[in-house]
């Protein structure tokens, strides 16, 4: 499943700044409330055209909309409230349990560096949940591109190896001009050439650049929803050429010395175009078994994919019998719209399984943090992950996520004392870059 070049929606909120005098905040009223952040970065598509969303730090789901954020007081101070909190009880998911820590999770945010800057953003989100897991695409358009002669994976490489609990995903197409629409059988003649070697060195050359980024341990995610209709590296045309191009590929990567790559073999949830286990290359060079499964088509319930031929039950079980682990690289909302129901179940099917890693799809019409079309979903999710530690299988209940207007990035809080906060209805705050947006 690709779908492509889908409406995001930024929601990010800007706190406007007020540092010269608390009398000129205080007259300011309205004006140093809330306002909408424009986003002035262009949009870099992934590998199956993919909008790259503006990201910021947006309240919580479910919270109710401030009126206005820093009011210009009276002279009389109203007295101010405060709402009680729900319990714990009240915000986890039923279906999500809490015994054990959470599987090693993450979200594609974006392919190129700002996806690498938005994982700080979305951990704070998530009340400084621990993202263990960063997942990037090369693109497809040309042999270059799949030898990795792209400058994003260098930011990638020292995210990665900032912390050696972390994890890059990286997806990695086997054919250029991936999404050009190319016929079954000019698919059929590029797998037979690739099965006879001819492709090699570009994966040889791949291969020995992530070793000098020193991401030699990177999960590769080759020839991705190959079961499918979308891509030029689909296996449907030519099986057992698809499979023996496989092991030539894997076969050369493993040759590079200082490599340790996990490579990862990841259908479409169900039948789709060929069963995915045609397609399956073998136990000797497939490390990870994953998934890509959306919440799709319109009007499947989770038990029917669950159920399905070739769906989640299926994979879990052909990965057993296989000893191989699971993962789910993609996943996420899709054509049944904001589903709770969906997300609930998802996440606890993964706390089940208790998958390698699991990385949602954060865009429209999937996500949940980037998209607003998903608020029941969003809150969902949130409540489920919010403050979770992957490795800590004693972690707490998820704690309730805050609510009500949140400060945002590039903003520096300004400390005028509990008095002056009270007048105001809340702190102020300096934004830092406020010399780039005026003029």
């Amino acid at each position: 499943m690709a779908p492509q070049h889908r409406r995001v929606r930024s929601r990010a909120l800007a706190v406007g700044a007020a540092a010269v005098a608390v009398s000129a905040a205080l007259a300011a009223g309205p004006a140093a409330g809330a306002a909408p952040m424009e986003d002035a970065a262009a949009a870099l598509p992934g590998p199956t055209g993919r909008p790259t969303p503006a990201a910021g730090a947006p309240p919580a789901p479910g919270a109710e909309p401030a009126a206005s954020a820093f009011p210009t007081p009276d002279v009389d101070i109203p007295a101010v409230s405060v709402p009680e909190l729900p319990s714990v009880a009240e915000l986890r998911p039923p279906s999500v349990p809490a015994a054990k820590g959470v599987p090693p999770f993450g979200a594609f945010l974006a392919s190129d560096a700002r996806g690498v800057e938005r994982m700080e953003q979305l951990s704070r989100w998530l009340g400084g949940a621990e993202l263990r897991v960063g997942h990037t695409y090369l693109p497809g358009n040309h042999w270059r591109d799949i030898e990795g002669d792209v400058g994003f994976l260098e930011d990638w490489a020292r995210w990665r190896n900032a912390d050696d609990k972390r994890m890059l995903v990286l997806n990695v197409p086997l054919q250029e001009r991936n999404e050009a629409g190319v016929p079954d059988a000019e698919v059929r003649e590029l797998l037979r050439r690739g099965a006879a070697g001819e492709f090699d060195h570009h994966f040889r050359v791949l291969a020995e650049r992530l070793v000098e980024l020193d991401i030699p341990d990177t999960v590769l995610v080759l020839g991705w929803e190959m079961n499918g209709v979308t891509y030029t590296h689909r296996c449907g045309p030519d099986p057992e050429n698809w499979k023996k191009y496989w092991n030539r590929i894997v076969t050369t990567m493993r040759s590079v010395p200082g490599q340790k790559f996990r490579f990862e073999f990841t259908p479409n949830r169900g039948r789709d175009a060929v069963p995915w286990t045609q397609c399956y290359p073998g136990d000797d060079t497939v490390d990870i078994i994953g998934m890509d499964s959306y919440d799709q088509p319109r009007g499947m319930s989770f038990d029917e994919q669950v159920k399905e031929p070739y769906g989640l039950q299926a994979h879990v079980d052909f990965a057993k019998a296989h000893k191989k682990p699971i993962a789910y690289p993609e996943w996420g909302l899709f054509r049944n719209g904001d589903n709770p129901e969906y997300m609930r179940r998802m996440l606890g099917w993964m706390q089940q399984h208790r998958p390698l890693y699991h990385t949602v799809t954060d865009y429209c019409p999937h996500g949940v943090w980037q998209c607003d079309d998903n608020p029941d979903s969003s809150r969902v999710f949130r409540n489920a992950l919010y403050g979770r530690t992957p490795e800590d299988p004693q972690t707490p209940a998820p704690t309730e996520p805050p609510t009500g207007p949140q400060l945002p990035d590039h903003c520096m809080p300004l400390d005028l004392g509990r008095w002056v906060e009270h007048w105001l209805g809340g702190k102020l705050c300096l934004r830092l870059d406020w010399w780039s947006r005026t003029g």
